[in-house]
This record gives structure tokens, sequence and C-alpha cells, in this order.
């Protein structure tokens, strides 16, 4: 079995925002959690948009080749079509899990929603994931792991088949506020000679985006 994440951020349409988010905790969410493999949902706001994002983790990505899954996505309900053809700001990324601080012990595989995410986005060629990969896992992260209230880092190489811009790499970062991203320490992690030097490249750019818990949900245990 193999983890990963459904990561999906959209903007419900001015003045559809109750409906909106009362379809994704009664029907979207419950719905897939149902399916054995995904384990739990965290759902996200910010400011900006795409205003929502919704996480739904894996522990068994074979969840989204079920029947199961698949009856989901080629028969959605009438309230699933009317809601994503409402909505601006899709995307959509499946993706698999390439590591995890928590498995070091620094905090529960399930973290729940006592934290502030912020999602860093990669679009790496072919040709330069090995230095990426060395230069975010052997100093990048454990550098971020050393700043007061840096909580988690869990990554995810995505899949084919994407809604949005075309990232090859998602990084969740949960933090214990916002000010976190001001603190000395990050902006060290920030400033390496081997990061100057792929801030060279014309791809080193990424998509960024700090939210809030909104929601979040396990599988509702049946015969209880």
């Amino acid at each position: 079995m193999s983890k990963g994440l459904l990561f999906s951020q959209m903007q419900p349409p001015p003045g559809g925002e109750n409906d909106f988010n009362d379809w994704y905790e009664t029907e979207h969410i419950p719905a897939r959690l149902a399916i054995p493999g995904f384990t739990h949902a965290v759902r996200y706001v910010q400011d900006a948009d795409p205003r929502y994002l919704a996480c739904y983790f894996l522990d068994d990505m074979a969840a989204l080749g079920t029947a199961e899954y698949q009856a989901l996505k080629s028969d959605p309900s009438p309230r699933t079509v009317r809601m994503l053809d409402s909505v601006s700001g899709f995307t959509r990324y499946i993706a698999d899990q390439i590591s995890d601080t928590a498995a070091l012990g620094t905090r529960p595989d399930a973290t729940g929603s006592d934290h502030v995410l912020f999602v860093v986005a990669f679009s790496v060629p072919e040709e330069e994931r090995e230095e990426f990969e060395g230069w975010y896992e052997q100093e990048h992260v454990p550098l971020l792991m050393k700043v007061p209230g840096w909580l988690r880092v869990r990554r995810f190489l995505v899949r084919p088949g994407f809604a949005g811009e075309p990232w090859t790499h998602l990084a969740l970062h949960e933090i214990a506020d916002a000010g976190v991203l001001g603190a000395p320490e990050r902006e060290a992690a920030r400033n390496t000679a081997r990061r100057d030097a792929l801030a060279q490249r014309p791809w080193f750019h990424s998509g960024r985006w700090v939210y809030r818990p909104l929601s979040w949900s396990t599988p509702t245990v049946k015969g209880s």
C-alpha cells in the first residue's frame, strides 16, 4: 500500500458560499471517506482566490481505482454537477507521498486541524529532479524543521492527469501560525548556496498559498 493525497482548490460563486460549504461537508466528503483507503480529509480556507482547499489523505492509493470511487467520478449527483459547474479556480491533483517528517516521530500521523497550512508547489523538469530532490530532502526540510513553530512537512509527487498548473511536486507545510513564515530561522533556510544555485534555473518559481483549517473529517464508523 502507498500513501497519497487528493488535493483540490476551488472558489464558489458570489452568494453561493453557504450552499457550497453544505455540499462539501454533507455530500462530497462523506462519499469519499466511505471508501476504504481514505483516512481523513481536511478543508482549508484563505482570503485570496481560490478560497477553498480540500486535502483528502489516503493510506492506500489503490482506493482511487476501485469501482466505488470510479462511480463517484463517472456518475456524480445532480448537486455535484451543479456545484462543479459553478465554481472557478478549480484545481485537482492526485499525488503520491514521497516523504513525511512525522515518520521521524515529530508529529502523530493524523495531525487534525491544529495548524496553518503553507502549500508550496513546483514544476520541476525531469532532468533537474535529482538535484531538486537532494536539496529539498537533505537541506531544506531539515533546516525548516529547526524553525520554531514549523510542525510537519509532507511532500508529494503529482501524477499525470491533473487540473490546474503543471506542478510536479507539492509540499504541505504545517506551521503553528502564519507568523512562523517570518522567522529568521526560516529566512536562513532560504538563503543557502545550494538553494541560490537552483534559484537561477528558469523553472524555479513556485505556487504558494497559506490556508487556515476549516474542518477535519474522518470516516464514520458503521454500526457504532
